[in-house]
């Protein structure tokens, strides 16, 4: 069993001190976390509302849907119109525009799938 202690650390982006207590160091412990953290209380809270997880805490890395998503334009590899989508099309699968790809019907394992080729298994 590992004793713990408060450690003083200084914060990455804005350089003041804080306090990594006792209880962050048993909580990161039992998350099996290896790193200890780089900033601030205060600079984690403004990171994580400027990435959209704003809210009363557990934001736990899961994306906020309700956000808005960034969209990507381009040509549909079927009909050539313009397609957006919510990902950086790389140029080495086709993309398709919303209508196309429904019209492809589901395309599981072998065919290469519309949308850009992502396999949605979930």
């Amino acid at each position: 069993m590992t004793s713990f202690v408060d450690r003083t650390l200084t914060c990455s982006d804005c350089g003041a001190q804080f306090t990594f207590t006792v209880g962050e160091q048993e909580f990161y412990q039992s998350r099996g976390f290896t790193n200890e953290p780089r900033r601030c209380p205060e600079c984690r809270a403004a990171r994580k509302a400027a990435r959209g997880e704003g809210g009363g805490g557990g934001g736990g890395g899961y994306r906020n849907y309700n956000s808005e998503r960034e969209m990507f334009t381009t040509v549909c590899a079927e009909c050539g119109r313009e397609a957006r989508v919510p990902f950086q099309p790389r140029g080495d699968r086709p993309v398709y525009c919303s209508d196309c790809f429904r019209s492809r019907g589901p395309q599981r394992g072998g065919g290469g799938g519309g949308g850009g080729g992502r396999d949605r298994n979930w």
